[in-house]
């Protein structure tokens, strides 16, 4: 009896072992805890060293935008969640930008210099909060695959306030571009003319595994654990849409744009996006710019770059 209960013992604790490291991956990679209120006097720059010589423009950008008016939305999801976003007004007639944010971010961060990027091609814009991040509700952060159904609740919610006749760019920085990649195999409606992809990665396996490789850890292993904590407690699979096969079934032109020393998500993941994808298409590297960096680096060039896009997709 002794014998069995030993093996019993053994078995329990390596179940247990077993459970909390799928637990720990879903934690570290898909969890985000409660969000605090920001401070209207504290700004924040995404993490790495390659944004410091930016944060004083940042900063400035992100102070501009709250003093900017903006009308609040929000929108229920299709699992019920309550999302906020920021709409700003530049031009009645204009095109709005539906802008989502990068992995862990929030729209004035990310997304700080996107309202007066747009106003300045006489453009409106939407920035959103993604599900788990700042002012919108949920916890799970599922790479683009849950997030690319929000994006479709937001272009119904801004066709409805805005009018049938609005005019909308899908617009996303890192996985918020791989979220607007995603949500592109959809039948979306005529108001969207284009989409704007700036620095996605190709799929959320990909992207981990990369990350995984970097941290020096066993990449099928890791990765194993923590598709499994996606399924178990996030309650999706990881591998049920990818940017790179959404885009295969794209009808609206798609624009494609990364940093060449991006080292967070590399640029031939956009690459491979763009020669996977089917529809009207546009490509844009830019030489010396880090992730999320493009515009800061070149403005001028990418505002050019931006507008010869949308002539592309008017004339589609």
């Amino acid at each position: 009896m002794d014998f069995y209960w030993i093996l019993l013992i053994i078995f329990a604790s390596i179940l247990l072992l077993f459970f909390l490291i799928t637990f720990a991956c879903f934690y570290i990679v898909f969890y985000s805890a409660k969000r605090k209120n920001v401070d209207k006097e504290e700004f924040s720059l995404p993490p790495g060293k390659i944004y410091i010589p930016f944060k004083e423009e940042m900063f400035a950008w992100m102070k501009e935008v709250r003093e900017t008016p903006s009308t609040p939305m929000e929108i229920t999801s299709f699992d019920g969640l309550t999302l906020r976003g920021k709409y700003y007004e530049c031009n009645k007639e204009g095109v709005v930008e539906l802008m989502f944010h990068g992995y862990r971010g929030n729209a004035e961060r990310d997304l700080c210099g996107g309202v007066q990027r747009c106003f300045s091609l006489g453009r409106n814009t939407l920035i959103v909060d993604q599900r788990a991040s700042n002012l919108s509700d949920g916890h799970v952060i599922t790479f683009g695959i849950r997030e690319s159904k929000d994006c479709l609740c937001w272009i119904n919610h801004l066709i409805k306030e805005l009018g049938d006749d609005v005019k909308i760019l899908l617009t996303g920085i890192s996985m918020g571009a791989s979220t607007v990649l995603m949500a592109s195999k959809e039948d979306l409606p005529k108001n969207v003319i284009g989409i704007i992809a700036d620095c996605g990665y190709s799929s959320p396996k990909a992207i981990i595994q990369k990350i995984i490789k970097n941290l020096r850890l066993p990449i099928n292993l890791t990765y194993f654990f923590i598709k499994l904590g996606a399924r178990i407690f996030g309650r999706f699979n990881l591998e049920e849409d990818s940017p790179i096969e959404s885009v295969k079934k794209a009808k609206v032109p798609i624009m494609f744009i990364h940093g060449k020393t991006d080292d967070f998500v590399p640029y031939e993941m956009s690459v491979q996006n763009y020669e996977s994808c089917t529809s009207l298409k546009k490509l844009y590297l830019v030489d010396g710019a880090g992730h999320g960096l493009a515009y800061p680096i070149n403005k001028e060039e990418y505002l050019k770059q931006l507008k010869d896009f949308e002539l592309l997709c008017k004339n589609n």
